[in-house]
Parts: structure tokens; sequence; C-alpha cells
């Protein structure tokens, strides 16, 4: 089993170190600058547990030089994906599943989901249509992401919490290709359950997403203030709601509710959300795939979604006056 981590960063470098520690699948990083090259001459030190493994993937700079894969892992930012798929090209054989690692709605959202929007693109992850055509979505394999972890100098992965990877096909299916991955990924150590509805995870940890992200990017708080604050409170509540509505129209079913996907929230503590440290860092920061799909797809289902759309509007104008707005 041949995998490929495009974009060996935190979260593809935890999951690619893993298997190859554990000798599931022949890894292959493409990574880039200080990092690949420590990768190179030290393998991946992987920091998990209070200990530290390293591991030896084979690391290079191009799709080129890996070659035709298996499963191709994508952790990247949404909006990198579009560039990032050109490049992807020489890492597709006729077979190769790609694994979206990706927050928010995915490109291949609507593909066999049935109901009136099948095989509908989404603009705000897929402008023109780009990832449809080179990434075709018969190739995807849902992934929500659940551990964290981070970088904290080249060549070294820490992971902090979790260990599980949610898996599902667009069509609800389970192909001997997700089996294999499920199969592999456990036998390195994670959780890597295969779910026949896979667009109800990908909304529940949309909904937090969502929400806690763009309003701590507004307000420069971490998630334990925004959640203590009765005013904060409720926008994400309120946003959480109109969310609900226009995934419900949509045929999700959530299995937790508001109030308690709130509470999960806040048992995280003083953390400081992706697109606050995006925004803090000068980087391009995550909001259509997060938020603006939410707007699109609730004016395509036509429910009003006013806090969700003024947060957009605001958060916006914030990343575009910081330089952090993704061109």
């Amino acid at each position: 089993m041949r995998i490929c981590i495009f974009g060996a960063g935190a979260i593809g470098g935890l999951m690619g170190a893993k298997l190859a520690a554990a000798g599931k699948a022949e890894v292959t990083f493409i990574a880039r600058g200080p990092h690949l090259a420590a990768m190179q001459a030290h393998g991946v030190r992987l920091r998990s547990g209070g200990e530290e493994v390293v591991a030896r993937p084979r690391c290079v700079a191009t799709a080129e030089e890996a070659g035709p894969q298996d499963y191709v892992v994508v952790t990247l930012k949404a909006h990198s994906l579009p560039a990032a798929a050109v490049q992807m090209q020489p890492l597709l054989g006729p077979e190769t599943a790609v694994v979206s690692a990706v927050n928010g709605i995915p490109w291949w959202y609507f593909y066999k989901l049935p109901g009136p929007y099948e095989d509908r693109r989404v603009e705000s992850v897929d402008p023109g249509g780009t990832l449809w055509e080179l990434l075709h979505p018969s190739r995807a394999i849902g992934c929500v992401v659940y551990p964290a972890a981070e970088v904290p100098e080249p060549g070294v992965i820490e992971h902090t919490y979790g260990d599980r990877f949610t898996l599902g096909e667009p069509d609800g299916t389970r192909t001997p290709r997700i089996a294999a991955l499920s199969e592999a990924l456990i036998g390195a150590g994670f959780k890597a359950p295969v779910r026949p509805r896979i667009r109800d995870e990908i909304w529940v940890k949309l909904w937090g997403n969502l929400t806690f992200n763009p309003v701590s990017a507004l307000t420069g708080v971490t998630l334990d203030v925004l959640l203590a604050d009765p005013g904060l409170h409720e926008v994400a509540r309120d946003m959480m709601l109109e969310a609900q509505e226009v995934g419900t129209r949509l045929g999700v079913r959530f299995g937790i509710d508001v109030d308690k996907r709130l509470a999960g929230g806040a048992e995280v503590g003083a953390h400081k959300t992706s697109m606050l440290q995006d925004l803090e860092r000068g980087r391009p920061m995550e909001i259509e795939a997060l938020l603006g799909s939410v707007v699109e797809l609730a004016d395509l289902v036509e429910v009003p979604v006013p806090i969700c759309g003024a947060v957009l509007a605001l958060v916006r104008a914030r990343a575009k006056v910081a330089g952090c707005y993704p061109q």
C-alpha cells in the first residue's frame, strides 16, 4: 500500500509518521524548505504522550519524485487546494484515492448525494469547478480529523491530543479501498471508523469551526473566554442554530444538540483557534470553507442566516485589512 502525505505538516505528519513507524504502508511525504531538509536528514521525530519516536518515511519535494500512489492524503487548508491539485497530478494513477482531510465543506460534498443538488459544485470552496475536474469526486474519501498537533521545529511533529480519523465514502458504501485504509490506520494506533453518513460528522465538526474560528478572529479571545462571555456565547449559539437549519434542509442528522456542542468547545479551554493564529501570524485565513460555504448553501436551500452572514462580512473585511484574505 502506497500512501502519500501531500503537504506533510502537523496532521499529515502525525498520520504518516505513525503509519511509517508501524510498517503499515510505504509512506511518502511531500514537503518543502527546512522541514523537508530536517526530515530527509534525521527522519520524522514524533512526540506523543511523553515519548519520542523517529519514523523514516520517504521524503521528497515534488509529486514527480513520489510517483503514482494508492492513496494521497491531503491535509492542507482548503484555499490551498486548487493550486495543489495541479501539482498533485503525477501522484494520481487510475485507481488513486484522495483522502480529503480538510476542514469545512469539501469540494465533493454533493457527489452522489441523492436529491435535487446531486453533483452540484460548491463555488466558495471550488471556484470554477477546478477541484471537481482535477481531483474528481470519484477519487474522494471523506476524512474528519480530530487529533491536534503542531510542528514546533523543522522535522518535529508534536501530537497534543486526539487519535480519531473518521472515514466515509461520498455514497456511504464500505468499499475495499476504504476498508483497507481504515485497517492500516487502526494498525498504526488510530481510531478510524468508517461511517455510512460522513456528511453528518462533517457538519458536527463544522458547527464549531464556523462559529468559534471567525468570532475568535474578530475578538482576539481564546475559546474559554469566548464561551464564558454571555454576548459572544449567544452569537455562537445563534450561528449554530442557523447552520443547523441549513444542514437539516440538506438531509444532515445532527447527533447532538447545540448546547452540548458548545459545552464541548468550552472543555477545550484556553485555546487559540486556527483562524486567530493565522491572523496573528499574517497567514491566509480559512474563511470560505468554514463559513462562506455555509452561507452559500443557505442561499441554495433558501434558509435565512443573518448572523452567519454578518459575521462572514466582518471577518472577510478583517482578513482583507490584515492582508490575510486568500486571493
